[in-house]
């Protein structure tokens, strides 16, 4: 999970979209009507089109656009793609039985169960060294596959027959089918990866897709590349784009230029031109399933065992401010560890952070009560000041970030000091593993639309929860979300929210705020839907 989110974030700048309709766009555009053409930019090149192995959001992207799995997200709803139909599971939520419908691959081939069950088992695999193979934890065997003690064909997949697949879980997983929209759950050509051996997925020539577009034009290295319309697609009727032409644009004053001149019909921005188009009616701010937060390592500082002190850390910082006036691009100011827009309430359809209510306080800014509890707090661990590292990373806007906590803090906190250590972004995930800093601005990035790939993280033990941080109650929710209430929605969401209580109250650590994605976006495109997964859906997308 570590690289997992190394690549994620350090591509943060380039998947993005919601469901985008009317919005004015720049100069005399690239983009034709006529011809159906589409075009945007990534922050990088592809990495990789095997889905066994893909980590980053711009390979993500490519391979939603290629590749279609058992559903496929348009906007928030789940909808079937390989599969016939979202199923439900049985035998007490263990046995989901997928038919596939009938489709092809970009040569031709037919798509089967089979497909499946060779992509499953290959990315458990221990061999393939896939970092998203643990999403396919509590699948029956998958945790002893890929620790080496079983072998990956006693994977709990089945193809029963060519357009029949079974899947066998060791316990419920509420939220399994909303990780069959990922790229590590795709198909995969077996015919075809074993020809290529080495080189597949290495270049367009050496990969086949089952998606709505093909890929062309991409030699592994390259910085421009072209998704034209597959005439094989099973859905291939509601596919209205004709292509989508992708250029790498790495600078973000490069970015609005080229949006701005009609070269680009969607271009990502961040700092100043972020802030700077902020009044731009084609401008978008679009929520990510990504939030910032603060980490306390108590076991080098154990006075952060205190809880008041860690709640007046958190009472301290004016996080509306931060994301208006220093972060500037459209970011929300956090209320909870969990972000919004990830999932709704199974029975009102509210949006989670809404039904977090009674320790709102303890995430709003409240300079009185702040040093009111850290006078509290110093009394009660013995104590008149306190001075520690604020480990963080050492790009601008990062910099400004924790810089911005350092002045919070010092000012409103009497006895504190906060001294500053900006780092190599590689370096601070490997130095916050190690449990080698004091407190750390930390990032994390949501694997799928649930409240749980936040929460578990802060579960006691686990590898992620780089603080230390440890609550009885915190995890007898999280493991009753789990295990007695898995499978009645209704209970385990309220497991998840008196979980995200607890965790608030306690201020295990400290929610800052959450990240979007600065979008300027020419008008002309209609129904272009952005996924909880993280990516594009290009599907009914089209140019008026």
């Amino acid at each position: 999970m570590k690289r997992k989110n190394l690549a994620i974030l350090t591509t943060t700048m380039a998947a993005l979209a919601m469901f985008l309709t009317a919005c004015s766009g720049g100069g005399s555009s690239t983009s034709d009507a006529k011809t159906q053409t589409w075009s945007r930019m990534e922050s990088d090149i592809i990495a990789s089109m095997d889905s066994s192995v893909v980590t980053d959001m711009i390979s993500a992207q490519a391979l939603t656009d290629t590749t279609d799995g058992l559903y496929r997200y348009s906007g928030s709803k789940l909808n079937p793609a390989m599969a016939t139909e979202v199923v439900k599971p049985t035998k007490d939520g263990t046995v989901y039985t997928f038919k596939i419908r009938d489709a092809k691959w970009s040569n031709g081939d037919k798509v089967t169960a089979n497909d499946f069950e060779f992509a499953w088992k290959r990315t458990v695999d221990p061999a393939t060294k896939a970092e998203y193979a643990y999403l396919y934890s509590g699948m029956v065997n998958a945790d002893d596959i890929m620790a080496g003690k079983k072998d990956p064909d006693t994977l709990g997949v089945k193809a029963v027959d060519d357009q029949t697949l079974e899947v066998t879980l060791e316990h419920p997983i509420p939220y399994f089918e909303t990780m069959l929209a990922h790229s590590a759950y795709f198909p995969q050509n077996q015919k075809v990866v074993e020809k290529y051996g080495k080189k597949y997925g290495t270049q367009a020539k050496y990969v086949v897709g089952n998606g709505p577009f093909k890929l062309t034009g991409w030699n592994g290295t390259n910085n421009t590349w072209t998704e034209v319309r597959s005439k094989s697609y099973w859905n291939a009727k509601n596919v209205k784009l004709d292509s989508i032409k992708v250029q790498v644009v790495k600078d973000s004053s490069t970015a609005l230029s080229l949006f701005q001149s009609g070269k680009l019909d969607d271009a990502t921005l961040a700092g100043d031109s972020a802030a700077q188009s902020t009044n731009d009616p084609a401008f978008k701010a679009l929520k990510q399933q990504r939030m910032y937060y603060i980490e306390f390592n108590e076991e080098k500082l154990p006075e952060f065992k205190n809880e008041k002190l860690r709640q007046a850390i958190s009472m301290a910082i004016n996080r509306k401010e931060l994301v208006k006036q220093v972060i500037a691009d459209g970011s929300i100011a956090a209320t909870s560890f969990v972000p919004e827009g990830l999932s709704k309430n199974p029975e009102t359809g509210a949006d989670f952070t809404e039904d977090i209510k009674e320790t709102a306080k303890c995430v709003t800014y409240d300079k009185a009560e702040a040093k009111k509890l850290w006078a509290e707090g110093l009394k009660e661990v013995g104590k008149t000041e306190v001075t520690f590292e604020l480990l963080g990373d050492d790009t601008e806007g990062s910099k400004k970030y924790s810089e911005y906590i350092q002045s919070q803090l010092q000012e409103n906190l009497p006895g504190l000091k906060v001294e500053l250590a900006s780092v190599p972004f590689k370096t601070r995930i490997a130095r916050a593993h190690s449990k080698d800093f004091e407190v750390v601005c930390s990032t994390w990035t949501g694997d799928f639309p649930d409240p749980i790939t936040f929460l578990d993280l802060m579960t006691t033990g686990n590898s992620y929860n780089n603080g230390s941080w440890s609550n009885a109650e915190f995890d007898k929710l999280i493991k009753e979300s789990k295990t007695t209430n898995a499978t009645d929605e209704v209970k385990r969401w309220a497991n998840l929210v008196d979980a995200t209580e607890t965790l608030n109250k306690t201020q295990g650590i400290v929610p800052v705020y959450q990240g979007v994605q600065a979008h300027l976006v020419n008008k002309k495109i209609q129904n272009l839907k952005y996924s909880p997964a993280g990516n594009y859906d290009f599907v009914n997308a089209y140019l008026k």
